[in-house]
């Protein structure tokens, strides 16, 4: 039986504060439950490789929305030094590399007598083709030395002229559609989406010059995400995974603004008015993050 260890505990909170739980945090980490209960727990003797223990623990801390420069300063005496394990492996190709280099060392010096037999092959072939090709041209018969071939001259080279349908429809091809000029003019409006300020993890844009504020977070097509959505007023709109594509989407017009927390940064799309939003932070860097959007 393993007691909480106080790095594990101060993990454990912030997963519980937002709501994770730990299969939720294994599909956002990609890391098995129980290497992240072992982490709660201070058991970093199941995790295979002192390497493994601070790597899961940055991604744990990521997550959750914790620094982990910051823990791993503050917990240094509690969390195993990375580099011990590593030596072996270290050493280990090194000797591979030095294998390779002998075995390119040896294919080097070969090379040059590789090469002169290429040279030796293809002179004995260009000799073997000049002989035959001589001595398939004394077989041929004297009447076929010199043939004869009449060549027709045509009186006139025309040129086709392109037809007058050809003509129309590429001046038609070349005329816009009123109609389609006019549906291009409405599509473009006034709306001017900028960022205001960063503070840590948390990004404030602002939204001006829109009529409405249409608002839809999605997952990558093929990955997920946990996401907390909520209005202006700070009533909870959604909250949960969304996996391969899916979205939520919601008509915020009525309201001041939005608040989305993000799980995975890098795994979520955010829209305002079919307008992507893109990241002031990097989303691979900052794998959890926040973003308000005040509604001007």
């Amino acid at each position: 039986m393993f007691v909480l260890s106080e790095l594990g505990s101060r993990l454990r909170l912030a997963r519980e504060e937002k709501g994770i739980s730990l299969d939720q945090l294994q599909s956002m980490t990609k890391i098995q439950k129980k290497y992240l209960a072992g982490i709660e727990e201070g058991n970093y003797s199941q995790i295979p490789g002192k390497f493994y223990v601070r790597a899961f623990i940055k991604q744990y801390a990521e997550a959750v929305g914790l620094s982990p420069d910051e823990l791993f300063e503050e917990y240094k005496s509690e969390i195993p030094a990375a580099y011990e394990d590593d030596i072996s492996e270290q050493l280990s190709r090194v000797q591979t590399r030095r294998t390779v280099s002998a075995s390119s060392s040896k294919i080097v010096e070969l090379l040059p007598k590789i090469l002169v037999g290429v040279a030796i092959v293809a002179v004995l072939f260009f000799i073997w083709y000049l002989f035959s090709k001589n001595v398939d041209t004394g077989n041929q018969p004297a009447e076929d030395k010199n043939p004869t071939v009449d060549i027709e001259e045509s009186d006139e080279i025309k040129t086709p002229e392109p037809s007058s349908d050809n003509t129309e429809r590429a001046e038609d091809e070349n005329k816009a559609d009123p109609q389609e000029q006019d549906k291009d003019a409405d599509n473009n409006t006034d709306q001017e989406l900028t960022m205001d300020n960063v503070s840590g993890n948390v990004t404030t844009y602002k939204l001006s010059g829109a009529d409405k504020f249409d608002l839809k977070v999605s997952a990558a097509a093929s990955g997920e995400t946990w996401v907390k959505i909520l209005g202006g007023d700070n009533q909870v709109l959604f909250q949960g995974m969304l996996q391969d594509g899916a979205s939520q989407s919601f008509d915020v017009s009525d309201k001041n603004g939005a608040h989305i927390i993000i799980g995975r940064a890098f795994e979520t799309d955010i829209f305002i008015n079919d307008q992507k939003l893109e990241y002031e932070l990097d989303p691979a860097q900052n794998v959890t993050q926040e973003i308000r959007i005040q509604y001007e």
